[in-house]
């Protein structure tokens, strides 16, 4: 259903509010031809009444000769920043950026976020930013799953499918999101709810199988067959099965470039608002997929870069898997039950 605007206006308040925008800071809201008009207006009011200078800048679309989708995060190349100064000093000179284009996987971003702003990205259509509006209990229960990977040196990953996958930990730093930047310096997405890290590089080894009914983001697709990973050393080797592997094969050859095989990050969902099934029931170019992302208990893994983090990886392909009914562990204990969260449930 659609939202008023005085639904999302407040919305955008709590969020704004959960991030700690002060009156007379600066808020840089940074849109593309892609914005969706009703976020944008909903953002402008709800910062300008709570006493922020409100600037907006807006950029034009790059990559459509090279992209196969119209999705944002479908081709990571050069950004609409790239060796733009002008609007990169403007974000840097920002208390806050909403980035209601798509800033991901970029050294702009980094280059940003150095400076202290803060960005907060928010793509998806209005029913979906206030269905998963964020809470400090989303900010308490993320946090909580981080500090189980940060002590751990291994998480193992199994399904009655057939996936076995293992993966050592500590080289790379654990990323929450729980959908608002209350820190410095901090990036995060509206709508999400998930913990994520990246095994040691070349470490991740085992098989992974996409069961019928998981979902593979940029293409916006529940799989109709199993698709077979082998994994080793850290890359899949192998992608196996019938007409979906063949898709996924095609299209991740497309980009020529062998550092998309590798195994990106890792981690699982524990947003009780989020569902698996409304994949289905949008047009594929209305939403990016957080849903499929965030929904609670899954094991989200992807494939390409891991730049994100510091590492060194920048390939252009990008491709997000949740997986369902997987055990998660870590150091031998689960944390994940066959698609359960094990910490005492949602809020």
């Amino acid at each position: 259903m659609p939202v008023s605007d005085y639904e999302l206006i407040r919305a955008w308040q709590q969020v704004l509010t959960l991030s700690k925008l002060e009156a007379g800071q600066s808020v840089t809201v940074l849109t593309s031809a892609t914005t969706h008009p009703q976020t944008l207006s909903t953002a402008l009011i709800a910062a300008q009444s709570m006493g922020a200078i409100v600037n907006r800048l807006d950029l034009p679309p790059v990559n459509a000769d090279k992209a196969l989708s119209r999705d944002s995060l479908a081709y990571l190349g050069t950004t609409p920043l790239t060796g733009n100064r002008a609007a990169i000093a403007a974000l840097k000179e920002s208390d806050l950026v909403l980035d209601l284009m798509t800033l991901l996987f970029s050294p702009e971003q980094h280059d940003i976020l150095s400076a202290g702003t803060k960005i907060l990205l928010a793509v998806e259509p209005p029913e979906i930013l206030v269905r998963m509006v964020p809470t400090e209990a989303d900010r308490t229960r993320v946090k909580k799953a981080a500090t189980l990977i940060e002590a751990a040196k291994e998480m193992h990953v199994v399904s009655a499918a057939g996936t076995d996958l293992r993966c050592p930990l500590g080289e790379f730093p654990v990323v929450s999101e729980y959908g608002f930047v209350d820190e410095p310096g901090r990036w995060d997405h509206w709508p999400s709810g998930f913990v994520l890290t990246w095994a040691n590089e070349g470490g991740a080894n085992g098989t992974i199988v996409i069961d019928r009914g998981d979902i593979l983001l940029p293409q916006k697709s529940y799989a109709t067959d199993q698709i077979v990973l082998t994994v080793e050393n850290g890359f899949a080797t192998r992608i196996e099965g019938g007409v979906d592997a063949e898709l996924l094969r095609e299209y991740m050859e497309s980009f020529k470039d062998p550092e998309a095989y590798a195994i990106s990050h890792i981690g699982w969902g524990l947003q009780p608002r989020a569902h698996r099934a409304t994949l289905g029931l949008y047009d594929r170019e209305a939403t990016i997929g957080m849903d499929a992302r965030a929904y609670e208990g899954n094991f989200l893994f992807s494939l390409g870069p891991n730049n994100e983090v510091g590492g060194s990886r920048t390939t252009t392909c990008h491709i997000d898997i949740p997986l369902r009914a997987c055990t998660v562990s870590l150091d031998g204990v689960p944390v994940v039950e066959r698609g359960k969260v094990l910490d005492g449930g949602g809020n």
